[in-house]
């Protein structure tokens, strides 16, 4: 899978430097999407978009949450700014070091920052989120678009170390194997048998 292969030399910088383009672009596209939901549908209004009947499937509606999904830890402001700052840094970070790893890898970081830095600007600006993203079958939380490049990032990256990663650990693993082999006894009767015919 080319998105998967490891990048070399200036491909690693100019694939760092894609992605970080691609965080500000997703972190303005948030961010537009917010103020034009903000300025267009009322607080707790709910617009219905793809309906059968009386049968909701998918809506859009105004909300604003201090918490994290369900409203989980609701009123913890400063630790919903401090834990996602720092794994946003961890991520920059991380994602500079591994830039030579494959893209698949960069872009999956790139949604996962891109979305946490979307939400953190909300915390930090207004104290809470704008969701909008209603999703009616299902007892879900309403959600935002980086809520989706959050979760797309995670699945992503995941899939990568499951089945693409090619880390120093894996290869080291796979070329010790060898050397930890057992002789048979044919293998040794083997060694012994050319030693007595090169007259060793």
């Amino acid at each position: 899978m080319i998105f998967a292969e490891p990048l070399g030399g200036y491909k690693g910088n100019a694939m760092y430097i894609f992605s970080l383009v691609l965080i500000l672009l997703l972190t303005a596209a948030d961010q537009l999407i917010k103020i034009a939901v903000v300025a267009n549908i009322k607080s707790g209004e709910i617009i219905r978009v793809i309906h059968f009947g009386d049968f909701d499937v998918f809506n859009l509606t105004h909300i604003t949450n201090k918490g994290a999904a369900w409203s989980m830890m609701e009123g913890k402001t400063w630790f919903l700014i401090g834990f996602p700052l720092i794994v946003i840094i961890g991520g920059l970070v991380f994602m500079y070091l591994k830039r030579r790893e494959s893209r698949l890898m960069n872009i999956s970081l790139a949604l996962l920052i891109g979305g946490g830095i979307g939400n953190l600007i909300d915390r930090i600006r207004l104290g809470e989120v704008v969701d909008y993203i209603l999703f009616a079958p299902i007892d879900f939380p309403i959600f935002n678009f980086a809520d989706i490049c959050v979760v797309f990032g995670v699945i992503l990256l995941a899939v990568y170390f499951i089945f693409f990663d090619k880390s120093e650990k894996k290869q080291s693993v796979n070329s010790e194997a060898p050397a930890g082999k057992v002789p048979s006894p044919e293998d040794a009767e083997g060694e012994v048998s050319t030693d007595e015919n090169t007259g060793i």
